[in-house]
């Protein structure tokens, strides 16, 4: 690894959803100078591919970790079979890389599903910083979760309500909507105890970066803040490609059913605020009536749209969809597409509001990007510290 920036080891959970944005990340990371190392599964090392060819080994390096196969335990929740199977395989195997690397790196940057490299982390001596790929809010309701253990039985009650009250304007839940994982288990659980350890390690590192902005979640960021005790935690989001950076935003994330720069075209040949984007993300799946139904709405609201869905495991299908007729607006559809796509309504011109604020946050001396520097400095001054010490 070259002298000049720290050298940090990212971490991603093996799902498109958490490696994506932190690749993002990794992409800032390393145009700020940092050396980085991924963790990756032979099944997503396409996804690193862009990375790889635009930066020199010299500073962007692969650790090839292999995917655990489902362990024979008694759960049947893939996401906990997945993370206890990452730990099991993947633990020893990065405590061997720290322990035989020349310049090893002085940090660990993992994914708050993995809080388990929290210990890692303590074990070889570096801190520990998770990654949270969604919104603030959802971490801090977790660590709530978890650490203040509401009654398990009355998240069953069809009429109980949760309250977060330690959360600033927080949403009231009902029981039903609570963590399928902490509903269905009980102290003692294995699964049930799995979960709940990787909250506590997550909330007990050394820092966290969010792929958020304060504009959109100051109450929630402060929040997190007095939360975990120390003022470590940067937004840094959201973590999207900019519009100049072409290569990058056309080549992440893998292939498409169409690729980029027709859907790109077509885009840029439609008028402003014209188009409706529909997704459901990757771990919803319609079944065939749904999507069926869905489509004939799409197409019967005469609107341009784009509507991205997972086609299998491993690749997403998009269609595009052209104003194809004039039907009468009538259905309810329509009309909430009409008001979506026309900015009649208060929800279109409240996104309007944070769109500007989020753009602003992203740019240059903006709060995600004064933020994205102070995480660098900080990773910086770690090496300093170590290079003190030595």
């Amino acid at each position: 690894m070259p002298a000049s920036g720290a050298h940090i080891l990212v971490y991603p959970y093996p799902a498109s959803g958490h490696i994506i944005p932190l690749l993002d990340l990794t992409h800032r990371l390393l145009t700020r100078g940092l050396n980085v190392t991924v963790v990756i599964t032979p099944n997503n090392s396409s996804l690193l591919h862009p990375l790889l060819s635009s930066y020199p080994s010299s500073s962007l390096q692969t650790l090839v970790l292999p995917t655990p196969s489902w362990p024979t335990t008694s759960s049947s929740n893939r996401l906990l079979n997945m993370m206890r199977g990452l730990r099991e395989l993947h633990y020893p195997a990065l405590l061997s890389w720290f322990q035989s690397h020349p310049s090893p790196a002085v940090a660990i940057l993992s994914d708050f599903l993995l809080g388990w490299t929290q210990q890692l982390a303590s074990e070889v001596g570096v801190p520990r910083v998770v990654f949270s790929s969604s919104a603030t809010l959802s971490l801090c309701i977790s660590y709530a979760l978890w650490t203040d253990l509401p009654k398990i039985e009355y998240l069953h009650n069809v009429n109980f309500q949760l309250s977060f009250l330690k959360i600033p304007n927080c949403p009231t839940y009902p029981g039903c909507q609570v963590s399928r994982i902490y509903r269905e288990g009980k102290e003692g659980n294995p699964d049930w105890e799995l979960f709940r350890s990787c909250v506590l390690e997550d909330k007990a590192s050394w820092g966290v970066v969010f792929n958020s902005t304060i504009e959109l979640e100051r109450d929630y960021i402060d929040h997190i803040t007095k939360d975990v005790g120390h003022d470590r935690v940067w937004a840094v989001g959201p973590l999207l490609p900019s519009d100049d950076d072409l290569a990058w935003s056309t080549s992440r994330g893998g292939t498409t059913a169409v690729p980029t720069y027709e859907l790109l075209t077509w885009l840029n040949s439609r008028r402003d605020d014209s188009v409706v984007y529909v997704c459901f993300g990757s771990r919803q799946v319609l079944n065939s009536k749904q999507t069926d139904v869905l489509a004939t709405g799409l197409e019967k609201s005469g609107i341009h749209f784009i509507w991205s869905l997972l086609v299998d495991e491993l690749g997403v299908g998009i269609r595009v969809g052209e104003n194809i007729e004039n039907i009468p607006e009538s259905t309810k559809l329509a009309q909430l597409f009409d008001e979506s796509v026309n900015g009649t309504g208060p929800q279109r011109m409240k996104a309007r509001e944070l769109r500007e604020a989020v753009m602003n946050a992203v740019s240059k001396g903006g709060s995600s990007d004064k933020d994205l520097d102070g995480f660098v400095n900080s990773i910086n001054e770690l090496k300093r510290n170590v290079e003190t010490a030595v």
